[in-house]
């Protein structure tokens, strides 16, 4: 069930999608595709500019929602920033959904690399989700109150009537500004304060809104044929109820659903064709047309960017380019694979058939169009490998760009699909440099989404053939028909092979495998993890020979990840072990793990020089504490400030106590002795093992590591197992335990005395380990988990001993160095901590007890 749940959504947007082509299609039963296309041709140069115009207008006042945000949280931004990041957010947005995830991501990261911080990038993207609905709500509504439309028997809506519909969407918008009146304390969210708008500002945000949506409907409006039998009024509702079924079925773009519906309410008044055919325009220009021009400037700024006299547009773009451009270029290619699929299951244009006899022969114009619709599938599959930074993808779809263009011109002269394709091109090209991952081309788990996505696309595609050629009547002998006008036969061809080829891709996938389930490292996994740990500089790969966490070997075999499973958590421990050249794939490596089997992929206590990887994973990134390692290079007892370190030497020694390490060979010799010492210290501690990132007594663990150890006379009254990283960057100590009559001091002793020996071995650093929300700073403007963070850190003293940690390892004058969580995000974040929490302690039992 875990792993059906996430496909249910998909398959229930691929139905209502399915259903909405069958109304398409019911409505359309007498009209023909020719029809439709005479119908496109028939709309004026004069209104295909007014269009046009009134769709850059639209999208010049959706700036004003940018813009009227940053009045609202009072912080200045040139206003060629705003515009450039709402245009971009909202040609992305509208074409893929009217979620505002999409535009709210892509802000997000334009307005953080402009140093924005992240609860006002957040007040920002709240303020404009908000404004763009308030004036749909307050049109609609008022629309539907005051002038309901009629609306056709074989409409239903879920109510009485439509005016009960302008009633319910009225609500909200009359709340807010009673809200806005009536109070002024701002509203708490998750921590975060949000401020209430001003009553100019709440009059800004409707107008503004309304304007857009005047805007929009009036772009289809004026592509309706000229003798307009209804009010502009009366279209208004139409567009409006039909936004709203579009935005319900949650298809991307209301795909499909938005056109059913209109064709449904427009019915009465003009012919399907014509009504399609302004849909088509409508989709062609206040959609797509917008989203070809922020693909164009996407692949100008990589182009311009290497230019000196274009520093400035590089400084604009640098910051968020890496992490959004791969996304963006992943959409646009899906989208170029969706063109060249509906090239081939519509009819060439006659005029152009019959120049094509005169240039090339009839295979190569067959081949041609059956290669043309294969490209096009395939661009569809390769667009995941380009969002997860693929290089093989990356050439792949070059090759298949490059080729879909010329079997365009070859297959019927179609120089727009070839425009398209070039424009495609030439910005992958010139983004080279963010697709680096050499790894395995179709190794990348589909996402459901995915799926789904290309479901949609191949039953759109064969909707339109079956619908441009339902006049041919279907027969044995239509497959084997080959001529110049042979249209329909060609796209049957062509829909088997693409289908095929579809089929093909899935049921190899299907067959392969299973991912293997975590398992825990046997003794040469062990021995091999060992190997590699030994020339990791951070002594802490050393953890791994616990052997209570499963390892992920990088394809090479000369790095691995440890990690752990708890819950949907899949948490590495600490960054990568081995050479850091194969960090980054290794981490995708683990990511594709956790999509295989529908987990989180978390990092647990990792370093700052690896942020960038995690961050390309789309993973949020929380400061957990701060390392604390002591410079071993200028480390002595002399000076005012160690001398505590030698009086407490002095003490220790006078009381009969040594230190001593003893080499990893000669470490069975103890083992019964440091057993009992280990149990006689969690006897006295009233605790029990902990594990993950915590060592245990496991006498085939010890027996890996040097022992350093204190004794009184011969008895040892406290040891540690000693973990040594290469190149001798630094060391450390896991299990430290010791006797209930060892002197006071012990630890500490053994503290200095290993720092000494470090020292005097050419070790840099002695690693004391991490202490938990030291570093967390709360102040009001700070992240949610900051400010949390450090009051736990202040106030939980009666849970954990933060505090008093930090402070026993200040006095040995350390370097603090912060380490972080990189996870996901949002609501799911306290389900990781809890898991964490969990793998650590050996269960939710060992949490809330020792």
């Amino acid at each position: 069930m875990k792993r059906l749940q996430p496909f249910l959504k998909p398959l229930i947007v691929v139905a209502l999608f399915a259903i909405s082509l069958r109304i398409l299609q019911h409505t359309l039963a007498a009209y023909r595709y020719r029809e439709v296309m005479a119908y496109l041709g028939t709309i004026g140069t004069e209104r295909l500019m007014l269009s046009v115009l009134l769709t850059l207008c639209g999208y010049m006042v959706m700036t004003g929602y940018d813009t009227l945000a940053f009045r609202y949280i009072q912080q200045p931004m040139a206003y060629g920033r705003i515009a450039l990041a709402s245009f971009i957010g909202y040609a992305f947005n509208n074409t893929m959904g009217m979620s505002g995830l999409v535009g709210g991501s892509l802000r997000y990261r334009l307005y953080t690399a402009w140093r924005l911080s992240t609860i006002d990038v957040a007040k920002v993207i709240a303020f404009c989700a908000i404004s763009f609905w308030l004036g749909f709500v307050l049109l609609a509504g008022g629309i539907f109150l005051l002038h309901p439309p009629p609306l056709p028997l074989s409409v239903h809506i879920p109510f009485a009537s439509i005016r009960l519909l302008g009633v319910l969407l009225l609500i909200p918008p009359v709340f807010y500004a009673a809200w806005i009146i009536g109070h002024r304390r701002p509203i708490q969210v998750r921590g975060w304060e949000f401020p209430l708008p001003t009553i100019p500002i709440f009059i800004g945000q409707a107008a503004i809104s309304l304007i857009d949506w005047l805007i929009a409907a009036s772009v289809l409006y004026v592509l309706l044929p000229d003798a307009l039998p209804l009010t502009f009024i009366r279209f208004l509702a139409f567009f409006l109820l039909a936004q709203i079924a579009g935005v319900a079925s949650n298809v991307p773009g209301g795909l499909g659903v938005f056109e059913a519906l209109m064709l449904l309410l427009l019915a009465p008044y003009f012919p399907a064709a014509a009504i399609l055919g302004s849909l088509l325009a409508f989709r062609a220009i206040y959609y797509l047309f917008p989203l070809i021009v922020a693909t164009i400037l996407l692949g100008t700024h990589e182009v311009l960017e290497r230019r000196e006299g274009v520093a400035r547009v590089g400084r604009l773009f640098g910051r968020w380019a890496p992490g959004i451009t791969p996304t963006i270029l992943a959409f646009a290619t899906f989208v170029a694979g969706a063109v060249l699929l509906f090239s081939g299951a519509t009819p060439t244009i006659h005029s152009r058939t019959a120049q094509l006899r005169h240039i090339f022969p009839l295979p190569i114009v067959e081949l041609s169009h059956f290669l043309g619709s294969i490209a096009g599938a395939g661009l569809l599959l390769l667009a995941r490998g380009l969002q997860r930074r693929l290089d093989a993808a990356y050439h792949l779809t070059v090759v298949v760009l490059s080729a879909a263009m010329v079997f365009q011109l070859f297959k019927g002269l179609d120089f727009e699909e070839a425009g398209i394709v070039l424009v495609m091109l030439l910005t992958l090209i010139a983004s080279r440099r963010h697709f680096y991952r050499r790894t395995k081309l179709f190794s990348e788990a589909f996402t459901p989404g995915w799926i789904a996505a290309i479901a949609l696309v191949l039953i759109c595609s064969l909707w339109l053939g079956f619908f441009s050629y339902k006049h041919v009547d279907y027969s044995q002998d239509l497959w084997w028909r080959f001529s110049f006008r042979g249209d329909a036969p060609r796209f049957l061809r062509a829909s088997v092979g693409v289908l095929g080829g579809v089929l093909f891709f899935a049921i190899a996938r299907l067959l392969r495998p299973s991912p293997p389930d975590p398992d825990l490292p046997g003794a040469m996994v062990l021995q091999r993890a060992q190997e590699i740990a030994a020339f990791d500089p951070s002594s802490a790969a050393s953890l791994a020979l616990l052997g209570d966490k499963p390892l992920l070997f990088s394809d090479s075999g000369r790095a691995f990840i440890m990690y752990g499973v708890e819950g949907r958590s899949w948490i590495s421990m600490g960054d990568p072990v081995g050479p850091s050249e194969e960090r980054r794939e290794l981490i995708w490596k683990f990511r594709q793990l956790c999509d295989l089997h529908a987990g989180w992929p978390v990092f647990y206590e990792v370093q700052r020089d690896n942020l960038p990887y995690y961050i390309d994973l789309g993973l949020a990134i929380q400061k957990i504490g701060e390392e604390a390692r002591v410079p071993l290079d200028d480390f002595s007892l002399e000076g005012g400030s160690r001398k505590w370190l030698r009086k407490l030497q002095r003490r220790i020694e006078s009381e009969g106590c040594s230190f001593q390490i003893i080499p990893q060979p000669d470490v069975d010799g103890h083992l019964a002795e440091i057993r009992a010492i280990s149990d006689a210290w969690l006897a006295e501690k009233r605790t029990r093992e902990k594990g993950f990132s915590l060592g245990f007594f496991v006498e085939d663990y010890i027996r890996r590591f040097p022992l350093c150890v204190v004794k009184r006379g011969d008895r040892i009254v406290a040891f540690a197992n000693l973990w040594c990283g290469g190149e001798k960057k630094e060391f450390s100590v896991d299990l430290m335990r010791q006797t209930p009559d060892a002197p006071s001091g012990t630890m500490d002793y053994m503290f200095l005395e290993l720092m000494l020996w470090g020292k005097a071995e050419g070790y840099r650093w002695f690693n004391l380990g991490m202490a938990p929300l030291s570093g967390l700073e709360n102040r009001s403007l700070g992240p949610l988990w900051n400010r949390l963070g450090a009051l736990t850190y202040r106030f939980g003293e009666n849970f954990y001993n933060f505090q008093g940690l930090r402070q026993y390892k200040e006095k040995f004058d350390p370097h603090w160095e912060p380490t972080y969580l990189a996870s996901p995000g949002g609501l799911v974040l306290p389900i990781i901590l809890t898991n964490l929490a969990a793998l650590i302690s050996g269960g939710i039992r060992g949490v809330v007890s020792k």
